[in-house]
């Protein structure tokens, strides 16, 4: 077994000047002149565009888990909403996820969560962990297809288009909100999922790893918090699977089913 980290691995420089910026942005929205009402509301759309459509709907249940078929056009549109994510890019996202999925918990997980729960939520990626050098082994799906290169390669300049067409709709304000403020939101929000949920809440099935359900990581991930469902069932598109388990992915899945868009769903106990 291929030793995912170290406690002798060196820190990733780009990754944390990376975040350094994005942080440090995202600072600025403390200052008065850079609220607007309107650039909240940017910010909020942005959040569920990238992190619900994005990476919860697209990279996570449609890439990672083929949970569900979509067409073409769609699954791309839904890995572009993704890419806006700004969280690496499509094809390292989804390696480095089934590379979690296979050794979950262990010392060959990215985010092994036995490290703590700052390793699990943010720390594993300031390190050279050599893992990394496995995505393509996990994503032979994907690390073919043209545009998923692209996409790929080019997250950080798409951001900064993204930023570009922002100035020019609402000026800095709109900047401020709906690049930084929202990136470190669905930054923090999608790497709960790795830390709290293998640290708080309940757990309904035995998975075999740490993976539990966290209702309030639910209400902020678009239903990724019952994870322990997940973990129990990874191909299944339904992860709140108890009436009380909100899940608003789920519930975006049956409308496009609805639409003839979602075919060949998966489900817990019909996989």
């Amino acid at each position: 077994m291929t030793v995912a980290t170290s406690k002798k691995s060196t820190f990733d420089l780009p990754v944390i000047l990376f975040m350094v910026i994005v942080h440090g942005g995202a600072l600025f929205a403390l200052i008065p002149a850079n609220f607007s009402w309107a650039a909240l509301g940017v910010a909020v759309f942005l959040h569920w565009v990238t992190g619900g459509l994005g990476i919860t709907l697209g990279f996570h249940r449609l890439l990672t888990h083929r949970s569900f078929q979509a067409p073409k056009w769609l699954e791309y549109f839904l890995a572009f909403c993704g890419t806006l994510a700004c969280e690496g890019g499509v094809i390292d996202w989804v390696g480095m996820h089934r590379l979690h999925h296979l050794h979950s918990d262990q010392t060959a997980d990215p985010h092994d969560s036995n490290r703590g729960f700052w390793w699990s939520h943010m720390g594993w990626m300031l390190r050279e962990i050599p893992c990394r050098s496995q995505v393509d082994r996990f994503t032979k799906d994907l690390h073919d297809d043209p545009f998923y290169q692209f996409l790929n390669k080019q997250f950080i300049p798409l951001q900064v288009l993204l930023g570009l067409g922002l100035y020019f709709l609402g000026g800095w304000p709109f900047v401020v909100w709906g690049v930084f403020v929202r990136l470190v939101a669905v930054f923090h929000c999608t790497w709960l999922v790795n830390s709290a949920t293998h640290q708080f809440g309940y757990r309904t099935y035995e998975s075999g790893d740490r993976s539990t359900n966290c209702w309030w990581v639910a209400l902020l991930t678009y239903g990724e918090g019952w994870h322990n469902n997940h973990h129990a069932f990874q191909h299944s598109a339904r992860h709140g699977l108890q009436w009380w388990e909100i899940d608003i992915t789920w519930m975006t899945i049956q409308l496009l089913q609805t639409l003839g868009l979602a075919t060949k769903v998966k489900l817990a106990g019909k996989e």
